[in-house]
Formats: structure tokens, sequence, C-alpha cells
């Protein structure tokens, strides 16, 4: 009956989409002279622009600014504003529209299923640069989130990964071996493509991290390629309380005064020029006076736990270069950090139901335990907004908050202390990793990659991978942006877009506050046509007629748990059944004694 409460919960409830060791580390592999470099890629999980220390974030990450000011540091760096799409792209250098994964499953709506581009796996003929690479001999590993498909031979083992320890769903509790949202009805981890356990002492960034270690310990003198895929800053945002309790204080003034001193600092920095806007706050928003104490005491609350889990995975990159530099592959080894979209606003909490939910799955929302095993924790629109200062809005939108992300690269061949402001893009990460690695671009059976190697922009400060007068776009459901030099052409859907294109200039402009289509309507129209020019080449199919973003999720939510769910449903519609049948017969009989 309690498997039965639960799922009786789940369908009132909407979707939202020093460390410890574990097990003994396998003995390093002697150190070998090679001429090829390992390769790491750490990726966060609705990482804001300005969150690490290098970018102005109030988390302590000496870790990663040491390699930032070690290696190159990328101020215009572009993803795709979902984290299917863009872990596609960043995987395989191609459009998601071509890769197969053109958005996630909670929004797909009938109309596209099956076609391509949008199976949401990644289709025949796409190669990862795990496939790439270990055709060249390097070891490839993988920890952490992969979200790119569960069926048969869709999971990492399949796409080029020697060995994988994964979670295949948007996310998961960090703590405990359980599902965060209805939608899934438990999450799902697997190593090397099956279903997995976690140790009793598991917290993500720990676990990910010491998985990754205990990998490479079992390698030969090879090269390897490692790709650790962190839950962090994902919901739920959990993080150990005495991390947590070194951050009090710091948020207690609220959004809108973290969201101007977070420009301030990205001006101080350069990041953005020293008369850049302030991005505005969306009128959806409420202002930081209308919370009671005891609502802005959780929230700043919510903060504290979000920026000590951003700490969490930069103290754990120390103990994974620490174990490279004990076994001698640190100096020969090219780390790339990024973050898969700007910062998640959904709050679970206002699904209907939620709360139910929550209660029969052992979640609370309380201010003592936030962050915390059992603990349900987000920080919401206003604060993502916050933090994607200088950009506007967040995850799921291509405005500059949706989209612009940190990037660093450290390593050999890597020019030190160096500042890259021209855009680049997520795609460009693949074919970058494979000039790195001198392996080669081509592969039997491949489809050819749409990224570029930002290969030359590491090596030479004045080097540029995008011209001027060239586009490239980005489309997920609806929401699409054309970038071409400094100006950008983009789309947002409700309820934080209006449906209308705008043209910025995102240079001057980072905030997207002064529209510039009526002041140069030659160049809106230009890029309106090489936004058309790319819908076609890519394949981006149109929404259906009234298509709505949030309907669509509450609807796949309920296909999918009927879907998981069916025995149990049917023996709960039996149930009732029975009830009312009973129920019934008892009305009819004492019906018939009045009458008699």
């Amino acid at each position: 009956m309690r498997r039965i409460s639960r799922i009786l919960a789940s369908l009132l409830a909407g979707a939202v989409c020093a460390a410890p060791a574990y097990g003994d580390v396998i003995p390093p592999p002697e150190e070998a002279a090679r001429d090829r470099p390992n390769i790491i890629v750490v990726l966060f999980d609705d990482l804001a622009l300005t969150d690490l220390g290098a970018y102005g974030g109030e988390a302590r990450t000496p870790v990663i600014d040491g390699l930032a000011r070690d290696g190159a540091q990328f101020t215009r760096y572009y993803t795709s504003p979902l984290c299917s799409p863009s872990r596609a792209m960043l995987l395989t250098g191609i459009d998601n529209h071509r890769n197969g994964v053109a958005t996630i499953p909670e929004v797909l709506p009938p109309e596209h299923e099956g076609k391509p581009g949008y199976s949401l796996h990644l289709e025949p003929g796409v190669a990862t640069i795990a496939t790439r690479l270990r055709a060249e001999g390097y070891r490839t590993y993988m920890t952490g989130k992969w979200h790119l498909g569960d069926g048969e031979g869709q999971l990492p083992n399949a796409h080029g990964f020697d060995r994988s320890f994964t979670l295949d769903a948007s996310g998961a509790d960090n703590w405990e071996d359980k599902a965060y949202i209805p939608y899934y009805a438990e999450a799902p981890w697997y190593e090397d493509g099956k279903p997995a356990d976690l140790p009793a002492d598991f917290f993500s960034s720990d676990f990910i991290t010491s998985k990754m270690i205990e990998y490479l310990g079992e390698g030969s003198n090879e090269p390897f390629f490692a790709y650790l895929a962190f839950q962090a800053v994902h919901i739920p945002v959990q993080a150990p309380r005495e991390i947590t309790e070194t951050y009090a204080g710091q948020f207690e003034r609220g959004w809108n005064a973290l969201q101007l001193a977070r420009l301030e600092r990205a001006k101080a920095l350069g990041l953005v020029p020293a008369d850049a806007p302030a991005p505005a706050m969306h009128p959806r928003m409420r202002q930081w006076s209308d919370l009671t104490a005891e609502e802005q005491a959780i929230a700043a609350r919510a903060m504290q736990v979000y920026s000590a889990m951003i700490e969490t995975v930069d103290r754990n990159l120390g103990r994974l270069i620490d174990y490279l530099k004990a076994t001698g592959e640190w100096e020969n080894t090219i780390i790339i950090i990024t973050s898969d979209n700007g910062p998640e606003p959904s709050n679970p909490l206002e699904a209907t139901g939620f709360d139910l939910w929550m209660a029969t799955h052992g979640y609370e929302h309380t201010l003592e335990t936030l962050g915390e095993r059992g603990s349900m924790n987000f920080i919401g629109r206003e604060w993502a907004s916050a933090v994607a200062s200088p950009g506007s809005l967040f995850k799921f939108y291509t405005s500059e908050g949706g989209l612009r992300v940190p990037l660093v690269i450290a390593g050999p061949g890597v020019t030190p202390g160096m500042r890259k402001d021209g855009a680049v893009f997520v795609t460009d990460i693949a074919p970058t990793i494979l000039e790195l690695a001198n392996a080669s671009p081509d592969l039997d059976g491949a489809m050819a990659m749409t990224g570029r190697s930002l290969a030359p922009a590491l090596r030479d400060a004045t080097a540029r991978i995008w011209n001027d007068g060239e586009a490239v776009g980005i489309e997920v459901s609806g929401n699409a942006a054309l970038y071409s030099g400094t100006y950008k052409l983009v789309h947002n859907a409700p309820p934080y877009g209006d449906g209308q294109w705008h043209l910025y200039d995102v240079v001057a402009d980072p905030g997207e506050t002064r529209d510039l289509k009526a002041i140069e309507p030659e160049r809106f129209a230009a890029m309106t046509a090489q936004y058309q020019a790319y819908v076609s080449t890519m394949g981006v199919l149109p929404l259906p007629e009234g298509y709505n973003i949030h309907k669509q999720v509450e609807t796949n939510t309920l296909k999918r748990m009927a879907s998981q769910y069916w025995l149990e449903l049917t023996i709960i519609g039996a149930i009732l059944l029975a009830l009312i049948y009973a129920l019934v017969r008892l009305v009819l009989r004492l019906v018939r004694r009045r009458a008699a």
C-alpha cells in the first residue's frame, strides 16, 4: 500500500526539469612518455556565467580560479538553453537537430516524435568524442549525468566509453538513491550499461570524482579521456551543512542587490563594458521586500547551499588533480570546465500535489535542514535571474542568462593567462579536443561536425574562430537565437518571452535591454534570413499550432507515469471499481428497505 500511496501522490504532481573515498583505489599505472595529452571535461549542471570565483561569483573555487589564471578563460561561450541538447552537442560537435537530441523528452510534442533529429538519443552516424578518441588508442571514462537516451544501445558504453557510472535522468537526489520529481519512478544509475546501486555514504560530487579516480587507476599507459558530469547545481540543490554554514550572511540583502553586485563585479573583471546597462528583472518576479522574514531566511539559505554545492565540485577537482600529480599524469593533462546551460528557475513546490509526493518520498522543505539529506531545495526564478547577471533570464530561454556560461581550458598547449572575448559555441568543444589530441577529424561512417576547433585561439590571443559575417544558430523547442559578431537575433516564448524577434548588440548590452530591430532594419532582415537558412540546413521543425511548453510538460509527465505504473494503476482502478460497486449495492439495499 505504501507503493500505491506514492503513485497516487505522484499522479497529482507535475514535473520540473575533504571528500570521502569509495572503496580502495586501484594502484595507478607507471608514468609513460607520450606526445598525446590526457583530456578531462568537467561539466557543471545549470551553472551561471558569474557563479565561479574567476567570473565574480560568491562560491569559493580556488582550484578552478587557478586553472583560469594558468590557462584560457572565455567570456562569450554559448551553449543551448537545455541540458540534453547541450550535452549532445558537447560530446559530438554536431548541432542538436542533426545529432538526434533537438530538445528534451519532457517538452517534446507528439508531432515531433520519431522525426529526424528528434529521436532524443544519439542517432546512427553520430559519433561521440569518446568513440573518436578510442579509435585513436585513448582510454575513455565517464562518471555523472548522461541523459542522452536509456534504450538498448543508448548508454555511454554504446557510445565509446570503456567504463562509465552514469545517471540517465535529468537529475536525482545527491544524498540517496532516489528520484527527485514524479517524472521518474527511481534514480536510474548504470555502470557500464547495467543497473547499479549507490554506496551508503553517497554524495554526488564526491562519488562522481572517486569513481573516476578508480577508473583511472585501472588503466594502462595509454592517454585517457575523462568526462565528469556533475549534478551541481541542478535541483535538488544540496550540500554538506558544514560547507553551507560558511556562507552565512552573504545573501540576506536579497536577489535585487545580488543582481547588481554581480554586474559590478563583471564590469570590474572586464567581462562586460563599464557602461553596460543592468538587466531588468522580469515583471513576474517578486521584490525581495515582498517576502516575509521567514521567507527571506529560507531563500537566503537556499543560496548558501547553492554556493556550497559549487564549492564541493571545486574541492573534488582539487582531489582529482592531486591524484594525477601523484601518478605523474597532471603535467600532460588538458582540462576543460564549463556548464550545460544557465541557472535553473523552477520551483517544484508550485506543482499541484508536489508536497504530497515529497511526503511519500522522504523529502521536506524546511529552513533547519535545507540542502541536507531528505531536503528538497532550489533557488527559484528570482535568484536565477540574479545569478544570471550581467545576462537576462535563465535556463530554458535563449537570453544571455540562459546561454552564456563559463568556459575554462588549461593544460599543455594552452597559453597561460589568456582571456578570450570572441564568441565560441558548445559545438566547438569536440573538434577542439580532437585537435588537442592530435586525432583525425575523420571517422568512417561518422557525420561531420558542425563546430570548429578552438585550438588556434588557445595558442594565439589574436586568433578568431568565428568572423563577424558568419552566423551560428541555436534552437530548442521554439526558443531561438542567432549570433553574428557582437549582434544577436533572439526569440523567446512566453511566459518570460513575448514570442517576438529582437535584435541586440550583446557585447555592449549583455542584459538585452535595447532592441535594435527598428534602428537597424537591414541588419535585422539579414540576420532573419540567416536564421531561416540555419533552420533549413539543420532541419529545425516548426512547433505545432498552440504549443505551450508548460502544458506539454504536464501531458508528457502523465503519459510517462502511466507507462511506468500501469500495473499499479490497474490494481488501483480495480479497487476503486469494487468500492463503487459495493457502495451502489449498499445504497440500493437501503432504498429497497425504506421502500418496503
